[in-house]
């Protein structure tokens, strides 16, 4: 069982910057865990924003984030960050941390999600 716990979420102004992290806990030591972000907008489906490898050589991101998102690591707290700059109105969302064996945006593990609102 992996768990995955989000934090750094809260509310800001169009054009500010917010750090959200993940920490996973739990699963195989020998797995070699993905770590990505989606998020959900309320009546809107749940969508990719950025995914990082385990060596976090590999980044992926959505086209509507790049250049303003930065997804990171730290492998030795187990932890990674996602660094939203120039946040606009639409990115107001639940972001959910999410972790995977593989590198793909399909995941398995998820978890509880953290509240982001910009205002305009």
């Amino acid at each position: 069982q992996v768990d995955l716990l989000e934090s750094g979420g809260g509310s800001v102004e169009a054009g500010g910057s917010l750090s959200l992290f993940c920490e996973l806990s739990g699963g195989s030591p020998r797995r070699r865990y993905t770590i990505g972000w989606f998020r959900q907008a309320p009546g809107k489906d749940r969508e990719f924003v950025a995914g990082i490898s385990w060596t976090g050589i590999r980044t992926d991101y959505a086209e509507y984030v790049k250049g303003r998102f930065t997804i990171s690591r730290d492998n030795a707290k187990n932890t990674a960050r996602l660094q939203m700059n120039s946040l606009k109105p639409e990115d107001t969302a639940v972001y959910y941390c999410a972790a995977n064996s593989d590198f793909t945006r399909d995941y398995n593990y998820w978890g509880q999600g953290t509240q982001v609102t910009v205002s305009s």
